[in-house]
């Protein structure tokens, strides 16, 4: 299938970390179509040579940000901009048909049949089902596409900020043209799909049920924390925060840890991505220190640091606006445990 392809996005170095997992799920549930991804300026020449050992394609596109601070702010998550980098995968014309699927996903099974929908079929977004999430999502490449986007972008802008708002705004028939364009959940899991409807997911330990959790296909690891994020553990084979409350679904970081260790960690080492402080280590070893990483030609940029403690006031009005910290304050685990402390 050299008319189709797999397509997803790195816009810097911790990005590709993702990404490289991404192909290389792919390529180990034995897809027969091409991948592509698209980095911008901000990735290493090291890591960019690591990517075409898992790419067919590695192509180079310019930074593309909404500058919509405002809606950012609302979302708290300003590096939210340089999302609509993303509008460049209409670009791709050689292709036919692609799936895009951002660099913070992973492929559970083959998902080959995905081309065999239309475009603009996508899952419903956990926080608003009316809206489709772009995190994974089947398309057309077409130039013309392309540049009505990039006007809809500068004269209307995207009502996030990113290029979720924008693209709801462009297919803004999804939610009611064609149900044949919903993609069903298991093609874009979150960890916050997890949290609102448990028992959902855990309808898997029931012998008579074939949906929900154990035919998951693809994983996507929303929120400000990414799996690269996470400290890894090589003595345990975990990751060290998987305990933490506000982890929901600790298998799914693990299961990226293990693909990352597996697979990319050796590519990183043998193209000289890491520093020698890395050299003759095991890999199981090198992990454990990967989210302090250092790069043979460009830092990885710090994790972000964490939040200011909100008031009470402040959690109110987020909540309000449909802006509940589920990976956080707002867990599962964390409501769980004042309920129970109030009842006792």
């Amino acid at each position: 299938m050299a008319d189709q392809s797999f397509v997803t996005l790195a816009t810097n170095d911790s990005y590709v970390k993702g990404a490289l997992v991404l192909g290389s799920s792919l390529r180990n549930y034995r897809t027969t179509r091409r991948l592509t991804v698209l980095i911008t300026p901000h990735v290493s020449d090291p890591m960019r040579k690591v990517l075409e050992k898992v790419f067919d394609e590695v192509k180079l596109v310019d930074v593309l940000d909404s500058g919509d601070v405002a809606h950012l702010a609302l979302l708290k998550r300003p590096e939210l901009g340089v999302t609509l980098t993303k509008l460049h995968c209409w670009g791709l014309t050689e292709y036919s048909k692609c799936v895009f699927m951002d660099a913070d996903t992973m492929v559970l099974s083959n998902i080959d049949e995905l081309f065999e929908r239309e475009e603009l079929s996508a899952a419903p977004d956990p926080g608003w089902p009316d809206c489709f999430n772009s995190g994974v999502f089947v398309y057309r490449p077409s130039i013309e596409t392309f540049n009505q986007l990039l006007q809809l972008a500068t004269e209307k802008g995207s009502f996030d900020g990113g290029d979720q708002g924008l693209l709801n705004t462009f297919f803004s028939n999804w939610a009611t043209a064609d149900i044949s364009k919903h993609l069903p959940f298991i093609y874009n899991l979150s960890s916050i799909s997890i949290y609102s409807y448990l028992p959902a997911f855990k309808a898997q330990t029931s012998p008579s049920s074939d949906r929900f959790g154990t035919n998951a296909k693809v994983v996507h690891f929303l929120g400000r924390l990414k799996p690269w994020n996470y400290t890894y553990d090589s003595k345990a084979k975990s990751v060290k925060d998987a305990q933490d409350p506000t982890v929901v679904h600790p298998e799914f970081l693990n299961m990226w840890w293990d693909s990352f260790v597996t697979n990319v960690l050796p590519l990183l080492q043998q193209h000289g991505a890491i520093k020698d402080t890395a050299t003759g280590v095991k890999a199981e070893e090198a992990a454990e220190a990967v989210s302090n990483l250092s790069l043979s030609s460009t830092a990885l940029p710090h994790s972000p640091p964490s939040p200011p403690p909100m008031s009470s006031e402040e959690r109110k009005e987020r909540w309000e606006q449909g802006q509940a910290d589920y990976m956080g304050a707002d867990s599962f685990d964390n409501i769980k445990k004042k309920l129970d402390a109030y009842l006792q």
